[in-house]
């Protein structure tokens, strides 16, 4: 991997360009550094989730996404470079699983709304969806494994499930869409 930063404000960006993780440059406009940057943004977000009060398993599985969006930025960071394993998506996929099975079955869509940790949760499920995209438009351009954009695919759904899970915690619910064909069954 490249150079650990030891200086933050190098000015190098000035120009409006910026160093990938093997010294290449290229603009900041770059889809690699919009892919970057909704990984970053994700890995925050899910940052500001972990300040709300959470089940410890969910958290410990947050902190460990955490790491995981840190090596798929790292992945991105450099061409050609691999350092999300796939082992990260089967684990996706297992806590997916597990949360989801506890779950009562939807009838209804949901809004992205709730307490505040399902309402942050639903944040992280769309901005995972903005990094896949941007990992997708990446990859129509450049080479890229498909394992960066399975794990982010997974990961929006987890959120999802999640922010579900959030919404039960102390006896709350999902807020569910007030659809004009939930409006007719119950007014029938």
């Amino acid at each position: 991997m490249g150079k650990r930063l030891t200086q933050i404000a190098t000015r190098t960006g000035d120009d409006g360009t910026t160093g990938l993780g093997d010294n290449t440059r290229v603009p900041k406009d770059h889809l690699r550094v919009r892919a970057m940057g909704d990984v970053d943004e994700l890995n925050s977000h899910i940052g500001l989730l972990l300040c709300e009060q959470l089940p410890e398993d969910a958290r410990e599985l947050l902190v460990d996404i955490q790491h995981q969006l840190f090596n798929l930025g790292g992945e991105l960071s450099i061409p050609g470079f691999e350092l999300l394993q796939a082992d990260a998506v089967a684990a996706l996929d297992a806590a997916l699983a597990e949360h989801n099975a506890q779950l009562p079955r939807l009838q209804e869509f949901i809004l992205p709304a709730g307490n505040r940790a399902a309402a942050q949760a639903h944040v992280c499920r769309t901005v995972a969806r903005r990094a896949e995209r941007a990992v997708v438009a990446l990859g129509g351009q450049e080479p890229l494994r498909e394992t960066p954009r399975q794990y982010l695919n997974r990961l929006s759904d987890l959120m999802f499930v999640l922010a579900r899970v959030f919404n039960r915690m102390n006896g709350g619910d999902d807020v569910y869409w007030k659809s004009e064909r939930l409006k007719r069954a119950e007014e029938e």
